[in-house]
């Protein structure tokens, strides 16, 4: 696979690690390091970018379809093993290994939402709580939206929080052992 591309529309990216925002022009070249979870972690002259999925035509890659085949349990509640599979889509876009392969996640539940009024609907939250290898990672709000954004395709949810933490702190014991063999730690 050629792994250098020449953009060709302008988009918006995400700078690693800062998780600054910014544009890159057409007709920037990139040399694509890591795809995985849907985004592309890529590198130009000025640094390591992630691109998002919904602008891997911009690389000449196809634009993944989102969708997420999964049912409701029946109780209308959304299926918990969906939610898992969501966030096992999201990476850091410097490790090649998912957040809850690396053990990011802490906890996640479901809760209904109760209707404020009558004209409101209910639905379900998903609620995450994460940590990021270093407590500096700029990337950390990037990869909790990416996380949010990919539970919100699950059937039945309707809000998602995903919450940053750092209490217990993180560390290497937290992998699961599918982590660490693609890190090479085992």
């Amino acid at each position: 696979m050629n792994r250098e591309r020449i953009l060709s529309r302008e988009i918006t990216v995400t700078q690693i690690p800062s998780g600054d925002k910014q544009k890159l022009p057409a007709g920037s070249r990139v040399f694509i390091h890591q795809t995985l979870g849907g985004s592309y972690t890529v590198q130009t002259d000025f640094g390591l970018f992630r691109i998002d999925g919904a602008d891997a035509d911009a690389i000449g890659e196809q634009v993944k379809d989102t969708e997420v085949r999964a049912n409701t349990l029946s109780d209308g509640t959304p299926d918990p093993e969906a939610v898992w599979a969501q966030l096992r889509q999201v990476f850091d876009p410097e490790i090649p290994v998912n957040i809850v392969d690396l053990g990011l996640v802490y906890s996640m539940d479901i809760e209904k939402i109760e209707s404020p009024g009558p004209e409101a609907e209910g639905g379900y939250r998903v609620n995450v709580a994460m940590t990021l290898t270093a407590p500096g990672c700029g990337m950390g709000p990037a990869i909790a939206e990416d996380a949010k954004s990919k539970i919100l395709l699950v059937p039945g949810v309707a809000d998602a929080d995903v919450r940053l933490t750092w209490d217990p702190p993180w560390n290497q014991q937290m992998i699961s052992e599918e982590g660490k063999m693609k890190l090479g730690l085992i």
